[in-house]
């Protein structure tokens, strides 16, 4: 049986763009590696946080969304975030039902508007 979860991390905020894409690089041949479906991924960028986390400000968010039949996968991920010192931060959730639902119609919705949006920019 296949478990979907969503993880969110943030990453130091004084990174490079090249490094930021080598971490987020990194976590996600590590999903692949241990045979985790990748359903969907989301560059936040740039955000400010809501209190100082290392006496940093800000931070690079970035969330992933995976399938993946190891229960025991989220803590070796977890224990893989926690081993790199790019991320201040991380939250990793399983989805019920409805959460994936809502997912689903929210990145449905979000391409709705998309193609709409790409569609008047064509005719004008």
């Amino acid at each position: 049986m296949n478990n979907q979860y969503e993880t969110v991390f943030i990453m130091n905020p004084v990174l490079s763009e090249e490094q930021v894409h080598d971490a987020v690089a990194k976590f996600r041949k590590y999903l692949a590696d241990h045979k985790a479906e990748i359903i969907f991924e989301n560059n936040w960028g740039m955000k400010k946080l809501a209190y100082p986390i290392q006496k940093k400000k800000s931070g690079f968010y970035y969330l992933i969304e995976f399938k993946s039949s190891s229960p025991e996968m989220v803590s070796k991920l977890e224990l893989e975030y926690k081993r790199d010192e790019r991320i201040m931060r991380f939250l990793t959730v399983g989805l019920d039902r409805h959460a994936i639902t809502y997912n689903e119609k929210r990145r449905r919705l979000a391409a709705e508007k998309a193609a709409a949006a790409k569609q008047e920019e064509q005719v004008a």
